[in-house]
């Protein structure tokens, strides 16, 4: 059963889960059930600078499976559907997380059928320039454009364009599976919390929360 995934309430403290390996998110999406496990985002559409992606959104089953969680999401734009335990096995999860997104585009490439489609991109600085913000949102068109979802490897607290925070102190991967005004505002697909499965963020906002980690992008 599908249903359709709108932005909802922000994350709790309580529901985020803490971990020493500075990757996985909250443990609560554990609990999903077999339908909200299945919902589907968005109807792809195009036009007026903006585009979001079909996905068959999955939550991720335990607190240290985001990394591949977020990669399943995002091959999902794809019309793929693969298994998230063969995802964690080929990128090394373990419960300490997945260790970078280095990790991550060498299996998007692999599921992919193309060893180019991804590249891994970096944001080494504390907070990211406007020059690493606007390449963030250049990416971000142009992959979703081609049809395919960006994964990204955050950490810290950001604000979505609600207001409600989301905070992920250790470390966590989402799937950007849209844009608005021709890359200002991104849509995000959370595997942490079915609560919490779509919301938009600025482009700004979610630069600065890559940063000091990285990014696949077509």
């Amino acid at each position: 059963m599908a249903t359709t995934l709108l932005r909802k309430t922000v994350l709790t403290a309580a529901g985020i889960a803490a971990t020493t390996g500075g990757i996985a998110g909250p443990a609560i999406a554990a609990q999903a059930t077999p339908a909200e496990r299945a919902a589907q985002v968005q109807t792809d559409r195009r036009g007026h600078g903006e585009r979001e992606l079909d996905v068959r959104y999955e939550a991720q089953p335990n607190f240290y499976f985001c990394g591949p969680a977020a990669a399943r999401n995002a091959l999902s734009v794809q019309g793929k559907n693969i298994d998230v335990d063969a995802m964690a096995k080929e990128m090394g999860t373990t419960e300490s997380g997945t260790n970078s997104i280095n990790d991550i585009t060498p299996v998007l490439n692999k599921e992919t059928g193309r060893k180019d489609a991804y590249r891994s991109v970096e944001i080494r600085s504390p907070k990211a320039d406007d020059k690493q913000t606007d390449k963030l949102r250049a990416d971000v068109v142009r992959t979703v454009d081609n049809g395919r979802a960006v994964v990204a490897n955050i950490a810290g607290t950001a604000t979505d364009t609600d207001g409600n925070t989301h905070s992920f102190e250790g470390g966590h991967y989402i799937s950007v599976i849209g844009y608005r005004d021709g890359g200002k505002t991104v849509t995000i697909a959370d595997s942490a919390n079915p609560d919490t499965a779509s919301y938009r963020m600025s482009v700004d906002n979610l630069a600065d929360w890559i940063a000091t980690r990285g990014y696949s992008t077509s």
